[in-house]
């Protein structure tokens, strides 16, 4: 199916057609129906109200279509039977309504046009170096979401999306335990600061799908489940290979530097906060009262622990 824009497809008229706010309460036989709404009076009733058209000519019975489009809003059947006043209003009146129907997207619709646009997007973004520029439309994107949110696939859309970031993980997972330790703990945190920029945009693409389906059917949030993604197939896997080098690489003034170990820290402790239990000290230095309030005393530990820092950075070359 051809593309064409939000505004064309009635973006306006999927918030009119939504019988709630998770799009999964249309009934498969009064989909039309449903779309030119319940509380209308029937076309008949209004011509004899005054309110539509001149009251003459009988009501133009409407039976829907397999694709969900009324007869009597075709305009073939106006010249065919007579009743031009009164059709001629029907169409007028619903007239984006039928616009709408007529580009239903359907499950195949969504297979093979919508949801390569928006694979081929994540994969992009979530391998993008810091800085790139990616050619996509973010525009394009957030309309195909929306559009495939009011069509009612959000729970497959959701799948997908899901199915399509655990691969992802599943991989760099991988990669990182074919990594030589000297290498480990700087290609982890490529590889953390790498998703979580990514999510800084994926989760804004898929907003309207979080809003209307995830939030209110999960009754989760989007950030939360892709965070948590992570956890499981990436961080999890490696907290216990990757905690041993990072104390060490802290013991080792300078071997790896000092914004790489804050944001791995930061980035454990965002994942998840108990691990500060496997190495308090560590992450006391990035993440603020960690430790429990210093007391009186410990005094002469804290000055032996600073005394032995400054040791070390005179052997390193830096000078007081």
């Amino acid at each position: 199916m051809e593309e064409e824009s939000m505004e064309e497809e009635g973006g306006g008229g999927c918030e009119a057609m939504m019988d709630d706010q998770n799009h999964n309460n249309w009934g498969a036989g009064g989909y039309g129906r449903h779309l030119l709404g319940p509380a209308a009076p029937p076309l008949g009733e209004r011509f004899l109200r005054g309110t539509a058209g001149p009251p003459a000519g009988p009501e133009l019975p409407t039976v829907p279509e397999a694709n969900g489009v009324l007869r009597g809003c075709e305009p073939g059947d106006a010249a065919g039977k007579g009743g031009a006043g009164p059709i001629a209003a029907a169409i007028n009146i619903n007239a984006s309504t039928s616009k709408f129907l007529m580009n239903v997207i359907t499950i195949e619709d969504y297979k093979s046009t919508y949801w390569p646009k928006l694979d081929s997007a994540i994969d992009q973004l979530l391998t993008q170096s810091p800085g790139d520029y990616i050619p996509i439309s973010y525009e394009q994107i957030y309309s195909c979401v929306y559009k495939c949110v009011c069509q009612q696939h959000s729970e497959q859309m959701y799948s997908d999306l899901i199915k399509k970031i655990t691969n992802h993980l599943e991989r760099v997972s991988k990669e990182l335990q074919a990594s030589p330790p000297d290498l480990y703990i700087e290609r982890f945190n490529v590889a953390l600061g790498q998703y979580m920029g990514a999510l800084q945009s994926i989760v804004p693409l898929f907003i309207y799908m979080n809003k209307f389906y995830i939030e209110t059917k999960l009754n989760r949030d989007l950030k939360d489940d892709l965070i948590k993604l992570f956890t499981e197939h990436v961080a999890e896997k490696h907290i216990y290979n990757l905690m041993p080098l990072l104390l060490e690489a802290q013991s080792t003034p300078f071997q790896i530097t000092p914004s790489t170990m804050a944001n791995i820290v930061k980035g454990l402790y965002t994942l998840r906060p108990e691990w500060v239990q496997m190495a308090p000290a560590l992450f006391s230095k990035f993440i603020p009262n960690i430790l429990p309030p210093a007391v009186e005393s410990e005094l002469q530990e804290y000055a032996a622990q600073d005394q032995k820092l400054q040791r070390e950075l005179m052997q390193n070359g830096f000078t007081r």
